[in-house]
């Protein structure tokens, strides 16, 4: 099963931020766009298995 969220990219003067509506917690920053995408691809691998762990 594949999940899609949409993700929300917001330029700042350090860079990006970005950041997952429908998933609480799953946001990050980057320096460039592409790092950011990276990190918040992550942020929201991380935050699906703390979630799993906790419906546990």
């Amino acid at each position: 099963m594949t999940m899609r969220f949409t993700a929300v990219f917001e330029q700042v003067p350090e860079g990006y931020i970005g950041f997952v509506e429908e998933l609480p917690g799953a946001n990050t920053q980057g320096a460039t766009l592409e790092e950011a995408r990276a990190n918040l691809e992550e942020a929201v691998k991380l935050v699906l298995e703390a979630n799993r762990l906790l419906s546990r």
